[in-house]
């Protein structure tokens, strides 16, 4: 009987542990694809020029409205995780002379794991006489 016992808890604890295992991987990869969206935003806006980013008259070149994106989309059918964001360009929180030449770009992802909610973000610098100003 004690010996049924001891087998019963070690079952549990492996399967536990198991359980445990597979949830770090999944949030590990919520994570990562996260991570790929942001840097594909940021990505876009490298390309801008400073005209483009400071524009603020419709139509913007980048949007300040939310956008979604599927996890994994198969063939634009798959929805069980969506991810939110939002790009936002402020003025650069510096006391300096030149802080009028650089812009803040954040862009904020949010999504659901079960019933948690998790948030990541990125943050860049732009500025007006910046890589994208140079002839290739």
């Amino acid at each position: 009987m004690l010996g049924m016992a001891v087998a019963g808890v070690m079952f549990a604890a492996l399967y536990a542990g198991i359980a445990f295992g597979f949830n770090t991987i999944k949030f590990a990869r919520e994570n990562t694809r996260a991570t790929q969206i942001m840097l594909e935003k940021m990505e876009i806006v490298r390309l801008y020029t400073w005209d483009q980013i400071t524009d603020t008259t419709p139509p913007t070149f980048i949007p300040t409205n939310t956008f979604t994106v599927p996890y994994y989309s198969v063939g634009g059918t798959n929805s069980d995780l969506v991810y939110t964001g939002k790009v936002s360009v402020a003025d650069a929180p510096m006391a300096t002379s030149y802080s009028n030449n650089i812009k803040l770009v954040t862009i904020t992802l949010d999504w659901v794991t079960g019933k948690t909610p998790r948030t990541r973000s990125m943050q860049t610098y732009v500025s007006r006489n910046g890589m994208q100003s140079y002839v290739w």
